[in-house]
């Protein structure tokens, strides 16, 4: 079983920068990890090789020092890592971003289960996953819990809902995104360390995935951020004076002008 997990690498929470002019994330120069989200994609991909054999690659879009995030992937468990990267990228919404991952997973070719985590940290909207499965043309299965079974060319798994649980079955190839009650991460082995040392990283870029320029980054995003800003949080506090009974008696007639009562 081939298996691709799409990965993001994302800016620490205590060092998001914003760019004024295009209203987009800085990501040079600024430390980022693996999204939390996908370390249990990465883990479930692990797994599941373990379970029915093949390999795991992770597949990524990002700027150059993304590469960390692969490596890191490759040292507890997955076999290859592939960056596509180019400035060209830049800006992209997820609709693009989905476009150039689908594209990237199409010149991979020989893929069963595509996994993602539910959603990134820093977008958070959840649309990316949906979004390459709607390109490749095949099912998507969300917040998936627990994979009971993948054999004759069907996964069966447990998914989460509102209400509780459900079972689901869908053909393979499919895409899922798994939620962080499926697994818990490992640790990075010795021997993935090793390995992710000497690992020799795929880097494609839009030209090597066929993309026009017009089609992903800000040119080819149908949403974009209009302001980015901190709500101001404005209070105002007026001491009640009195006995306590007039003090009780004057907060309910305030109350009452605020028709919270």
């Amino acid at each position: 079983m081939n298996i691709v997990v799409c990965i993001k690498q994302v800016p620490s929470t205590t060092e998001v920068k914003i760019n004024s002019e295009t209203n987009t994330l800085v990501r040079e120069g600024v430390e980022s990890i693996i999204n939390p989200f996908d370390t249990y994609a990465i883990e479930e991909g692990v797994r599941l090789k373990e379970r029915f054999g093949g390999k795991v690659t992770i597949l990524t879009m990002g700027p150059p020092q993304a590469d960390i995030a692969l490596k890191e992937c490759i040292e507890v468990g997955a076999d290859e890592g592939i960056l596509v990267s180019d400035r060209a990228f830049a800006g992209s919404d997820t609709l693009a971003t989905s476009y150039v991952l689908s594209k990237a997973i199409e010149k991979i070719g020989d893929y069963d289960l595509v996994i993602s985590g539910k959603q990134t940290m820093d977008g958070d909207t959840g649309q990316v996953g949906p979004g390459i499965a709607q390109r490749l043309g095949i099912p998507f299965v969300a917040y998936v819990s627990r994979v009971d079974d993948i054999s004759d060319g069907k996964m069966k798994a447990e998914r989460m809902i509102d209400e509780g649980h459900e079972v689901v079955e869908a053909p393979v190839p499919c895409v899922m995104s798994v939620s962080k009650e499926i697994n818990v991460p490992r640790l990075p082995s010795l021997r993935g360390k090793m390995k992710a040392k000497s690992a020799q990283l795929t880097v494609w870029s839009a030209q090597d995935l066929g993309i026009e320029d017009n089609k992903v980054g800000l040119a080819g995003s149908p949403t974009f951020v209009m302001q980015i800003f901190s709500p101001k949080r404005e209070r105002q506090s007026e001491m009640l004076e009195g006995s306590s009974a007039e003090q009780v008696s004057a907060l309910c007639d305030k109350l009452s002008e605020m028709k919270v009562v």
